[in-house]
């Protein structure tokens, strides 16, 4: 049985000497209004290059998503604005339909300053705002205005010795001459369908590349993706808003038909011709990376098959025009990409990572593709290598060795190979580490820990509270913290023997003359983690329904991530299946419980959850009795190839699988209640899939609910849609749950 969290009790204690404060339930209006009942802490949090200070970018106090860059200098201990994006532009940013999507991908809805980067000698900072490209110096503390054209520039990126601005302006890349002024276009052939250093869809929505550009370290050249859609199907999306509906023409890669050409080229600031780059005879793959050594002639680059069961790492000879395989990685389901390459400074070896052992971890290998050692091992994963400090001879790295369910700073010797958690336990860490290694910045939280921000050393001891985001008599949060409750966790087994955690959100003082409906809430599918010891202001909606009469309980079922690869394998080829099968054995335990009411578990979540909803509820009716999906796949020939492939693989080669994977065939099974809402601008998981189910439905005769949301995108942002859409699944499950009679 859970208590509510100590430390609030303590905190309106405290406070309660010279401010009456008297604890209230968490209301649902509450939960997505300004101020952000969380706290706010920095975002985009980075060093300067010389270490001497910490840059972030932080909303307003009128306006939490309107963001200005700010500054922590570590001799004065001092926080201070450096850019009030209103100074340079204020009013409603003007996007293009790139850099809409671009943000769509990111999940990025805050306007104002909403990314930097620092020039390499620390003088300066460069930022995006409304379409053009702003140059801060420190010294002067003034912005000048780079660009200021009808055109909109996107990706911009400071090369690596200071002396050019390049970005991507209508599907070509230029570079502007700092000192100088003056502009050069590299790439002239941008146009229609052909892109030059930008980054297609498939790469910005699943691979986790947002740029197709990539500069040399010494300022001389830029190898840059090229990629032609025009054989990608051409499809007219409906957009509905409120008072209007968009036909869109995208280029979308449904599974299984074709994806663009791409190919890679590498382009002199000298004005010498394009060097295209031969990467075979295949041209259906993917180039999902590329990066430069620390020699400006040898480039590397990543390739991947189409049913990315191969990914290589192959090095360029820019001198001599030779190519040769470094290392290749293989799967009999699928190989997962990383962004762990680090070369090192005497240019004969480099780390990389690799899940070969069914776990994914680091190793060494010379430039000639040999492998030196393995740095690290375990039944545990490494998240991401972090920094090498060469000079001392250290590897950070985040990553779970301890537990899946909170992330950790880990430091490693090149010399012995002993290992150092540098992070405190029972918290979840999210860090930046200096490129030097001799800090880093911490944002860690914990279940019953709002987040929080520190500078540490590199032995992790605190240097500096950068952000504390303590409950005081002004935090928004102070009058709800002591109704809340912390989340029990636990394991149970899968069929397989695999283990299974759990965490279960349970009214504070449990009546054992009451059963208690359940909400189990999921997501399920690959790539996402949701049963963790961190802070998510999402679960701040579970509080309510706790505070409601619900008990709220989550499952990472096999297939989710950060459990290693032997525990995400069995999805491959029939999604829907071990994942309904774990949930099921999630609510076989439930049913132990006394206090539960074994006839009023419902099911709720989201996208890939939102497919989970609808599978649970059609083929597991027997122990759900109501769901609500948002925005679910319910046909994965919807979806686009990459992802889809990756797990399904080709539907020429898998088609029963593709069956079996959709939701109609089990539509039969519905007993239950189903409330299906989606976004009617979603351009992730198209409207379509919500639509195709609706008319199966409605032609079996079989009753369902539905809600949608004119212009709303697939993360279903705003204050407005986010208090209805939650209204609405609350509403929804008082009546099939809560006040259910029985």
């Amino acid at each position: 049985m859970n208590s509510p969290l100590l430390t609030g009790l303590t905190l309106i204690a405290a406070l309660s000497t010279s401010t009456a404060l008297q604890a209230s339930q968490l209301p649902l209006e509450r939960i997505f209004a300004d101020p952000v009942l969380s706290g706010t802490t920095p975002k985009s949090l980075g060093y300067s290059p010389d270490g001497s200070r910490i840059t972030y970018l932080k909303g307003k106090s009128s306006d939490a998503n309107r963001l200005d860059l700010w500054q922590y200098q570590i001799k004065t201990g001092k926080h201070s604005l450096l850019v009030d994006s209103d100074s340079l532009f204020s009013g409603p940013e003007l996007l293009s339909d790139e850099e809409k999507a671009r943000r769509e991908r990111l999940r990025l809805f805050a306007s104002g300053i909403v990314s930097y980067s620092w020039s390499k000698d620390g003088k300066a900072l460069l930022f995006p705002l409304n379409g053009d490209l702003y140059y801060f110096d420190l010294a002067t503390k003034k912005s000048k205005k780079l660009t200021e054209t009808k055109e909109f520039e996107t990706d911009a990126q400071i090369s690596p010795k200071g002396r050019f601005v390049s970005f991507v302006r209508e599907q070509n890349i230029y570079v502007l001459d700092l000192k100088s002024g003056t502009e050069t276009q590299l790439t002239k052939d941008g146009q229609g369908t052909i892109k030059n250093g930008m980054a297609e869809f498939v790469a910005q929505e699943e691979m986790g590349r947002m740029t197709g550009y990539w500069w040399a370290p010494d300022d001389s050249k830029i190898a840059f993706t090229q990629f032609d859609d025009s054989g990608v199907a051409e499809v007219v999306r409906n957009e509905i808003y409120a008072d209007e509906i968009k036909l869109v023409n995208q280029r979308y890669p449904y599974a299984g038909a074709a994806n663009v050409k791409i190919k890679l080229g590498v382009v002199s600031l000298a004005g010498a011709a394009v060097n295209w780059l031969d990467h075979g005879k295949d041209q259906d793959i993917y180039l999902p990376r590329v990066a430069w050594t620390q020699n400006p002639n040898l480039l590397t680059y990543q390739w991947q098959s189409r049913d990315q069961q191969q990914l290589e790492l192959r090095l360029v000879d820019l001198v001599s025009q030779t190519e040769r395989l470094l290392l290749k990685e293989q799967s009999a389901t699928w190989v997962n990409l990383h962004n762990d390459l680090h070369f090192l400074k005497d240019q004969k070896s480099f780390i990389w990572a690799s899940e070969r052992s069914g776990f994914k971890h680091l190793y060494q290998y010379d430039l000639d593709g040999k492998m030196l050692r393995q740095l690290t091992d375990g039944d545990w994963i490494v998240n991401q290598l972090e920094t090498v400090d060469e000079k001392n001879g250290q590897i950070y790295f985040s990553g779970r060795k301890d537990t899946p369910l909170e992330a950790h700073l880990y430091q490693l010797s090149l010399a012995d190979g002993s290992i150092k958690r540098l992070t405190e336990a029972g918290s979840s860490h999210g860090v930046v580490v200096a490129k030097d290694g001799s800090g880093f910045l911490d944002t860690f939280s914990s279940v019953s820990q709002l987040p929080e921000v520190q500078l540490k050393n590199r032995d992790g001891k605190t240097v500096e509270v950068l952000a504390s985001n303590q409950l005081n008599a002004e935090h928004p949060l102070t009058l709800y913290w002591p109704e809340l409750v912390k989340p029990r966790f636990g394991t149970i087994q899968a069929k397989d023997g695999q283990t299974l955690h759990y965490r279960v959100f349970e009214p504070a003082k449990l009546d054992p003359t009451v059963k208690y409906p359940v909400i189990v809430s999921v997501y399920g599918g690959p790539g996402a983690q949701r049963v963790t010891n961190s802070w998510s202001h999402k679960d701040l909606y579970f509080q309510y329904m706790v505070q409601r009469g619900y008990i709220v309980f989550q499952l990472d079922n096999r297939g989710s991530e950060n459990r290693g690869k032997k525990f995400e394998d069995p999805i491959y080829k029939k999604l829907g299946v071990v994942e309904v099968e774990d949930q099921i054995s999630g609510v076989e335990y439930l049913r132990t419980l006394p206090y539960v009411d074994a006839s009023r578990i419902g099911v709720y979540g989201h996208s890939y959850g939102g497919y989970m909803a609808i599978m649970t509820m059609f083929k597991a009716s027997d122990y759900f009795a109501a769901g609500v999906s948002g925005a679910p796949v319910t046909d994965w020939t919807l979806y686009d190839t990459h992802y889809t492939e990756r797990y399904l693989g080709h539907p020429s080669s898998n088609a029963q699988g593709y069956t079996d994977s959709a939701v109609f065939p089990y539509a039969d099974g519905l007993k239950g209640s189903l409330l299906i809402y989606h976004g009617m601008a979603d351009d992730n998981v198209l409207f379509a899939n919500s639509t195709k189910l609706f008319s199966l439905l409605q032609e079996n005769g079989q009753m369902f609910e539905m809600m949608t949301y004119p212009g709303s995108k697939h993360a279903m942002f705003g204050q407005q849609v986010q208090t209805h859409l939650h209204r609405t699944i609350t509403t929804f499950f008082d009546r099939e749950l809560r006040d259910k009679k029985h």
